[in-house]
This record gives C-alpha cells, structure tokens and sequence, in this order.
C-alpha cells in the first residue's frame, strides 16, 4: 500500500482517487474550493439551476468503470438520459435549423434537403472517422506518451490517417456545403481547439457519439460529482475541502510533500496533479527545477479561447429549444481567427446554448426554463477589460436570441449573471483564462503535452485537460486511466 495524495477535485482527480483507490492504496484528495469538481460547480438562484461544467456526456462507459472498478454499479445512484438530437443547428445566414443526432434516417433526410450531393460525402466521412476513432481513441487514448517511443511508434499511422490536416480541411473532403461543414467541424471548440488549426484526429469525436450517443444525467453534472464524492467516501478515500496548494517541495527526483496556504503540509509517495501543469509548473514548484520539455510548453504553447458564459432564466417556458443548440454567427473562419490568433473581441459571435429544462424540468421553477449561453471569446491574451464588458456583452447576446430563436426572451428574462475569462482565471487557476488549458493542436497533442509523469520528478503525475489525450469528459477521465497505466504497467 502506498500513501497518494491527489491535488485538485475536478474529473481528472476524482477518477484518479477512485483507481488508485482500488488498487488498495491509501488516498487522499486535496480540493481548493469548498466543493468538488472543478468547472463543474453549480449555480442556483432564484430556483434556477445552473450547471457551470460540462453539460454534454459522451463515453458514459468510462463512468461506469470508476463504479465498477469499486464493486458498485452507476445505474443505483445516477439516471444517465440519452439526448435526440445531440445539438440543433441554427444558422443565422439562412435561419434555419439542422438536428444532429442519433438517428441516421434523420440525418441523411435532412442532408438531402439541404445539399443533396454531400449524402454520400457524409457516409465517406463517418467511415473515416470511425478510422480514426480506432486508432485516436480504442488505441491511444488510455496509452501513456510519456516516451518518445511511442510518439514514433504510432506516427506512421497518424500520418496515414493524416493527422497532420486540420478537422475542417478533414470534414471539406468529403462536404460541400458550407454550413454542412460548420456542423460538422465545429466539435474542436467543444475542447477548446479552432476547427482550421485542431488535428484531424479530433475528427474522431464523430465516430464516437455514434458508438456511445450523448447523454444528459437526471440532476445535471453537480449530481455526478455528488455520487463520485459518495462513491469515494464509502471507500475510504480521504477528502479535504479549502486547501490551496502553495508550493511542493522536492529532493532529488521525487516530490516529497505539498505545503497549503492553510499552514498545513501532507507527505505522500506518488502526487497525482488535477491543477493545470502550467500552473504547477510556474507555481507550485516554484524554484525547483523544471524539464526542459515543461519548459518549452510554458514558452510557446498556444492557449485555448477564453469562455464568456451568461447564465439566466426566463419566466415562459420555450418548448421548441433542443437541450443544446449551436447558434452559429454569420462569420465561421474569420471569427475564429479573431478569437484565436488576432485576440480581438468581435461584434459577431456564436452561442453554445444549454437548456436543461428540456430534460430535467428541477432546473426551473414552474413554468419556466433555465439556460445558458457560452460564447467562445479571446483569452486574456487580448488585454480586454472584461469588467467593463460584462453587462453590456452579456445583454447583446440575450438580444441576439430574443431577436431568433428566443422570441420575447428580453422581456421574459430573470436573474442574468456571467462568467469571463478572468473569473476562469481567479475561480480555476487557468493560465490566461483559457477554457481548456492548451490548444488541441497536433504538436500540443500526445507526447507535446505536458507528460502524464513528470520527466524529473517520477513519483509527480498529471491528469485533467492539460496532458494527455486533452480536455473533454473522455479525456480528464481518459487521463486517471493512462497515469494507472504509467503506475501498474
């Protein structure tokens, strides 16, 4: 039995504790906040809820091993409900609306009304994808890259795959139409990567909504993390609330304890970090040294886009609104341009829209539907005064739904409150307000990222969004499983 100590309460850590745990070790996970998991907080106001996290659950497989792997099965404590459609379309240059989801039939009619010759261009693509999801995700995602080894391994197929295009140059392979195209491209930004820079094998999430589909669970994310904290506790593993970590002290080639701000300090044999590498790494170790490679990503990695999230209510209900809709803006490249390379905050934008109530009627009182609104925006790369912004941005993006698909929202709308990247970087340690630690992008993939085991400090290891496979769901989850793989391999 060793003593682990995981630093930090998001996806990454938790599912870290829980398999760690179930190898018989003694652990304990050490959360800043006075709640677990990470971006997934909730808020509630007024009878509002509000997840803050991630909203759209796919891999649900990968839930269901950290019950399992304990003795326990996730259908006892959590309701996992499938989504139809997974997302709504609506284009603002044509308005009109396009329903991705799981019903093939559906799917292929609708391509057909809208651009007949990309029928067959669409099944091409899928079988690519679903190629690339074998290799990106059945093979890699759980497989340590800590080694260069295994970079050159598997580059040969990266390449014949080639990995080296963007997902949009993937996806205008095998599509013509130009909003086909933002459909089918768009999934990049859900991870926080720009679709005309992201690696296609990112193109593989396509494959694997397909396999799995796209769920919502009764209760919204805060209830996930609420039966993984039960889960946890019933194991035995340790869980200490409001420590910030301060420093982690090293000898030699092991980090030997962590110092909190709270004037407390923990030994361990093995630290698993769910804070943002770079944090640890320009941070919390401070003066010790750091690997060269760590170096260099500090240097010169490019961020992901910051968020500017409204959350709000409204006091009618809008029955039409699928539980997540893309509200794509009149601009696709060159917005993502702005947001991304330029760090200008446009006067165009697109809007990931969140209606829980579509699902789960306990979000909103009587009547009455709970939203948000999420815009990807610059990072704070940009140098924009975001608390000047705040009110008069948040306001634009409640007109610009009140004015399409939210008819009458302006007058219907309570209880707005907003998050910016400068609330990401104070709430959640991120380097720049980033959404999603750094950009998805072929040379910030895999090995690139910082290594799920550090390269000085062997017994130091990283999960979460910013090592290896990346941000999403399946990819904090994905990481617990690849530093177990680096540990009992």
């Amino acid at each position: 039995m060793e003593k682990i100590s995981v630093l930090g309460g998001g996806f990454g850590g938790i599912a870290s504790a829980i398999r760690l745990r179930a190898w018989g070790n003694d652990v304990s996970l050490y959360e800043r906040l006075p709640n677990l998991g990470g971006r997934a907080q909730v808020f509630e106001k007024n009878g509002f809820v509000h997840d803050a996290g991630p909203t759209v659950i796919t891999a649900p497989n990968l839930l269901y091993e950290l019950f399992e792997i304990l003795g326990e099965n996730l259908d006892e404590h959590l309701e996992l409900k499938p989504l139809d459609p997974w997302y709504r379309f609506y284009f603002s240059n044509n308005k009109t609306n396009f329903d991705y989801g799981p019903n093939q039939d559906k799917m292929m009619d609708q391509i057909q009304q809208v651009s007949p010759k990309d029928v067959d261009g669409y099944c091409r693509m899928l079988r690519e994808s679903t190629k690339i999801f074998e290799l990106g995700y059945e093979k890699l995602a759980s497989q340590p890259f800590h080694k260069l080894s295994k970079m050159i391994r598997y580059a040969p197929d990266i390449l014949r795959l080639k990995g080296y295009q963007s997902v949009y140059t993937f996806v205008s392979r095998y599509i013509k139409d130009d909003n086909l195209r933002q459909a089918f491209s768009i999934q990049p930004l859900l991870v926080g990567g720009n679709p005309f820079t992201t690696s296609s094998i990112y193109s593989l999430i396509h494959a694997l909504e397909k396999k799995w589909g796209v769920y919502f669970c009764m209760g919204g994310t805060g209830k996930i993390v609420s039966e993984l904290e039960g889960l946890m506790r019933r194991h035995g593993i340790n869980i200490y609330y409001n420590h910030d970590a301060e420093r982690i002290i090293t000898s030699g080639n092991q980090a030997k304890s962590i110092e909190f701000t709270n004037g407390k300090s923990y030994n361990f044999d093995k630290l698993i970090c769910n804070a943002d590498p770079l944090q640890v790494t320009s941070e919390l170790l401070g003066e010790n040294k750091v690997s060269i490679h760590n170096r260099l990503i500090q240097r010169f990695a490019k961020h992901s886009m910051g968020l500017f999230v409204v959350f709000f209510g409204a006091k009618k209900k809008y029955p039409a609104i699928a539980h997540h809709t893309i509200w794509m803006g009149p601009r696709y490249k060159g917005l993502l341009e702005d947001i991304f390379d330029k760090h200008v905050l446009a006067e165009d934008f697109s809007i990931y829209l969140h209606r829980p109530t579509c699902t789960d009627k306990s979000f909103a009182p009587t009547n009455s539907d709970s939203f948000y609104a999420l815009v990807p925006v610059p990072n704070l790369k940009g140098n924009h005064n975001w608390d000047d912004i705040k009110p008069e941005f948040s306001l634009k993006i409640i007109d610009a739904l009140s004015e399409t698909i939210l008819p009458g929202l302006n007058t219907n709308v309570v209880d707005i409150f907003s998050m910016t990247p400068k609330d990401f970087k104070k709430d959640y340690r991120t380097p720049f307000g980033s959404g999603f630690s750094i950009a998805p992008k072929l040379l910030q993939s895999a090995w690139f990222r910082t290594h799920n085991q550090d390269d000085l400090y062997k017994n130091l290891f990283y999960v979460g969004a910013g090592t290896h496979p990346g941000a999403g769901l399946p990819g904090v989850l994905n990481s617990a499983k690849v530093v177990e793989n680096i540990i009992y391999s």
